[in-house]
């Protein structure tokens, strides 16, 4: 009798383990790409507020909340003691050159990490909800007593494993990533109030997709020349035609004159990569007698992940 509702519950939970596994990770490679050392993630899935662990206590946490566009009541929080978000944001700004570092500045770049953690974890929101959701202007606020969904997070950087991230999801961001991927806009109590900014008329849309860069406007308005020395930080630029694998024999008979087919045929666009990152893709062009990228299309977050090496 009690088959059906424990079958949706498993797989609710599923879900919802799936989006953690996959928002960690991607924490994890944005701390990769902002300081070049790649931690190791850890997460575990905890049953209601912790209170041990010397997490339980919201005073000694750096809480953030996120909020998302068009979907109110949907939001995640993210506490992170002094010693993870103080040692990841300095290493990050170490990265950049800058030796002397205020906690400061080592929090509001740790802030800038999870912005960009929470921005791609907006992308995945919107291919299972199947709309566009982006990030509302976040705020440093603990959760409250209706939260749920708590999971423990541990970055573990060179040798030892740093105290662990606190997440939590509001109830109506829980009931978003639980609703079956294939269920229709017309029937997902998810997407209530959809319907609502497309009456409301382009301008109310308009506003809507402008609240996509606020965390990051909201995150400098913390005012520290964080921004300021990254923004001169010289990047190495390359154009990858193609690639392709060769056995060791293979590479072993190359010689003057020999021949690699590459994976790309001639009209398929090339890749623009920044700090071994991919960026864009183009297509190739002359100026001047040297070699450009026209753009034509920009790499997505997640496929910006999963091009780093």
């Amino acid at each position: 009798m009690n088959e059906q509702p424990e079958r949706a519950s498993l797989e609710a939970g599923e879900h919802i383990r799936r989006l953690m596994h996959e928002w960690s990770e991607n924490l994890a490679g944005v701390v990769e790409s902002m300081s070049g050392a790649k931690p190791a993630v850890h997460w575990q899935p905890l049953s209601g507020r912790p209170e041990e662990a010397g997490a339980g206590q919201d005073a000694q946490l750096l809480w953030w909340e996120q909020p998302f566009a068009s979907l109110p009541g949907a939001a995640i929080w993210v506490g992170a003691p002094e010693a993870t978000w103080d040692y990841t944001g300095s290493l990050t700004l170490k990265a950049a050159g800058i030796e002397t570092i205020e906690p400061a500045e080592a929090k509001s770049a740790w802030l800038r990490i999870v912005a960009q953690s929470f921005a791609l974890l907006a992308d995945s929101l919107s291919s299972a909800a199947r709309q566009e959701i982006a990030c509302a202007a976040g705020t440093e606020r603990a959760p409250g007593p209706d939260t749920e969904a708590w999971a423990a997070i541990t970055l573990q950087i060179e040798a030892a494993p740093l105290p662990p991230i606190l997440t939590a999801l509001s109830p109506r961001l829980a009931e978003l990533i639980s609703s079956p991927v294939a269920q229709s806009r017309s029937e997902s109590p998810a997407l209530a109030g959809e319907e609502e900014i497309g009456q409301a008329g382009s301008g109310t849309l308009i506003e809507s997709q402008a609240l996509v860069e606020t965390p990051v406007e909201a995150l400098n308005a913390t005012g520290s020349r964080t921004m300021d020395v990254l923004l001169d930080v010289d990047l190495p630029v390359s154009i990858s035609f193609g690639r392709t694998r060769l056995a060791m024999k293979d590479v072993l008979k190359l010689t003057m004159g020999s021949i690699v087919e590459l994976d790309r045929a001639v009209n398929d666009p090339v890749e623009l990569f920044v700090n071994h990152c991919l960026i864009a893709r183009g297509e190739v062009v002359v100026v001047d007698g040297n070699y450009g990228i026209r753009i034509q299309h920009i790499a997505s977050r997640p496929d910006r992940l999963r091009s780093l090496p």
